[in-house]
């Protein structure tokens, strides 16, 4: 089971390393999540720079794919280039965007028909594409889903882990990341969240 998480130059750590760090609480010989980008080091908004694990083409034939945020999402999808190596099939992957990265998903054509979730600064760029924006963190139908706002990551995380592993095993991987002593309440908040959409 291959998770890729797409990253690009100028990502934002909390979308793409939150998502890394949740979804590795699975503990399966066979799970695997990557960070994927088109170069081997991407620098963050913040001037992090990582080195990728896995490369574009390991993300279009990975199991799931989930499509972090960055500061330069709009020069992404402007590369016809970069854009044209992006071959998504939600009859086979799960998809996932988290903020600016489901203008990216719009723009591959995948969220046709379907609502999504944004963050604030990207609500006009995704209405203009032609998709409707919701006003809540996190929706899915069938197999795509997306979130809007950074912490809505744990969201997306948690859809993909019960969507691949089951719910009690996405119950578990947010309680051992949410706070002491409020546990409870953010498995609760998180289920509540993804249910409607599992």
């Amino acid at each position: 089971m291959h998770i890729a998480i797409l990253t690009f130059e100028g990502f934002n750590e909390l979308d793409s390393l939150i998502a890394l760090g949740i979804l590795n609480r699975v503990k399966r010989p066979d799970w695997r999540v990557s960070i994927a980008s088109p170069t081997d080091k991407v620098r963050s908004m913040n001037g992090v720079v990582i080195e990728a694990q896995a490369s574009l083409k390991d993300a279009c034939d990975a199991d799931a794919v989930l499509v972090g945020s960055g500061r330069l999402t709009r020069d992404v999808v402007a590369d016809g280039a970069l854009m044209s190596q992006l071959k998504f099939d939600p009859t086979r992957q799960l998809l996932g965007a988290q903020c600016s990265g489901t203008l990216i998903l719009a723009k591959l054509g995948l969220l046709d028909d379907l609502p999504a979730c944004t963050d604030l600064t990207t609500k006009p760029w995704v209405e203009e594409a032609g998709v409707a924006v919701l006003n809540q963190p996190f929706v899915a139908k069938g197999n795509v889903a997306t979130a809007g706002g950074c912490l809505s990551s744990q969201y997306l995380a948690a859809w993909f882990i019960a969507r691949l592993e089951g719910v009690e095993a996405a119950r578990s991987a947010i309680h051992y990341v949410a706070p002491v002593g409020e546990k409870e309440v953010y498995v609760t908040r998180a289920m509540e969240n993804i249910s409607p959409f599992l």
